[in-house]
């Protein structure tokens, strides 16, 4: 066995669900090779609330792809969204030395845009270079080498609260694991699902996760504007609980399964039992009940996001490749039509692309930002030669073949998060903090519902 792997790993924490995965770097390609996914707790709006609980299951996701994978994982990148993040565009100006461009004109002119007002409380997370302007001649992308006397450098800088930033910094650390770098949701969404073509001619992404719905805007092949909205796939799962006087986990299910934005599509007759609250008895719905209660909220969504774009100075005019979808909610049926009726332009479902024994399962949108997350540690990996872990035999050279097979490298870690498997869709299931059992298990209990129920 190769000991000398180049591990990269991702850490999506999002406020509905936590995914990491893990990837092996081969000839510059990803090969996904582990998945962990559980239940958010300890998050709001893309927040941190309780560091202890998202520590936990942030450890419990990290167990399980480190399991599938067969490696431990040490340090990850990871995203922030929410409600603090803000935006601006900038420039810097500075004369070329010796009258070629060099690095340090590039850095002394990025320096230069940097130098803007932020609140106190904030900081710079980014600062993403838009285009180069030589001379007056714009759209240069690589100026190193280039002849002239004056450098323009445009450049979107995106800031983020310090404290934010700290919170996720700690969930992480208290989960045993190193923060490499911490990136802006909205971008890494774009760079797994967007085209160069369309970022030239010009696109919005609206990523609608649990929390949050995040929004960037590329012309010209750069990105030109960013913002996060507070309303997301929580409020719509809330919206349907209240309506429909059922418990939160079966309206969130409801709403994966069978929901739809649309209460005009065809194939809406069908009947969907309810769960009652508490004792109740379950009730009969036709899906296009469903979707007159979750169509008002997604088009609300979207309204918002039209007001944020003009607001910004994107009207649809400029966005000739029209709108991308991706994230968790974009799964709704009629999504694509209704952006299209909202925005009067064409429409689509981002899906990221990868490769891998994992491929299948994680071309859905919902992945869109982990994927993202795993691309952006690859770069950072092979700019640093840096591995984000090591092969498990390496560390446990001791334990026996059947036990490596399995992934299992740690007794303790084993008995604290046990594997979740595949077939039960781990992404659906609401799951409570584990605690110590006597008798039958969990995961028996749960397939004996399945039985009975479906």
């Amino acid at each position: 066995m190769n000991e000398n792997k180049l591990y990269v790993s991702a850490l999506d924490v999002g406020t509905s669900k936590i995914i990491a995965l893990i990837g092996e770097v081969v000839e510059d390609e990803i090969n996904i090779v582990g998945m962990g996914q559980t239940e958010s707790h300890g998050l709001k709006a893309g927040m941190v609330t309780n560091i202890d609980a998202t520590a936990q299951s942030i450890r419990q996701a990290m167990d399980e792809a480190e399991r599938m994978a067969g490696c431990k994982i040490n340090s990850v990148v990871t995203g922030i969204s929410g409600n603090h993040i803000r935006s601006l565009n900038s420039q810097g100006v500075v004369k070329i030395k010796d009258g070629e461009v060099s690095r340090v004109d590039i850095d002394r002119a990025k320096d230069t845009a940097k130098a803007v007002n932020i609140p106190p409380d904030h900081q710079i997370l980014h600062t993403v270079v838009q285009e180069y302007i030589i001379d007056n001649q714009p759209g240069v992308r690589q100026p190193i080498g280039m002849s002239g006397v004056r450098l323009d450098t445009r450049v979107h800088i995106v800031t983020s609260a310090v404290t934010a930033l700290q919170n996720i910094q700690k969930c992480i650390r208290r989960s045993g694991l190193e923060v490499d770098e911490i990136l802006l949701q909205p971008l890494v969404s774009a760079d797994a699902v967007l085209t160069e073509d369309e970022k030239d001619l010009g696109v919005c992404v609206i990523d609608i996760g649990g929390g949050t719905t995040d929004i960037a805007v590329y012309l010209n092949g750069a990105i030109r504007h960013t913002a996060v909205i507070p309303i997301a796939g929580d409020l719509i799962t809330r919206d349907l609980a209240q309506a429909l006087r059922t418990p939160y986990s079966a309206a969130e299910y409801i709403k994966i399964s069978k929901g739809a934005v649309l209460a005009d599509l065809d194939g809406l007759d069908e009947m969907v039992e309810v769960p009652g609250v508490g004792e109740r008895t379950p009730r009969q719905i036709s899906r296009r009940v469903l979707a007159q209660v979750i169509g008002p909220r997604v088009e609300e969504i979207l309204e918002l996001t039209q007001n944020e774009l003009r607001r910004a100075g994107f009207p649809e005019e400029v966005l000739t490749s029209g709108i991308v979808i991706t994230g968790g909610a974009s799964l709704l049926r009629g999504m694509v039509d209704l952006a299209e009726e909202v925005f009067g332009l064409p429409a689509r479902i981002g899906l990221p692309q990868e490769n891998g024994t994992l491929a299948e399962r994680l071309r859905n949108p919902r992945y869109a930002t982990v994927i993202g997350l795993l691309h952006a540690a690859k770069l950072r990996a092979n700019k640093h030669g840096k591995t984000a872990g090591v092969a498990a035999r390496s560390i446990a050279s001791h334990m026996e073949d059947d036990d490596l097979v399995s992934g299992v490298y740690s007794k303790e870690r084993a008995e604290r998060a046990p594997l979740l498997k595949d077939v039960i869709g781990a992404e659906y299931l609401q799951l409570p903090e584990p605690k110590p059992r006597t008798g039958e298990s969990l995961y028996s209990r749960f397939m004996t519902w399945v039985r009975s129920t479906f």
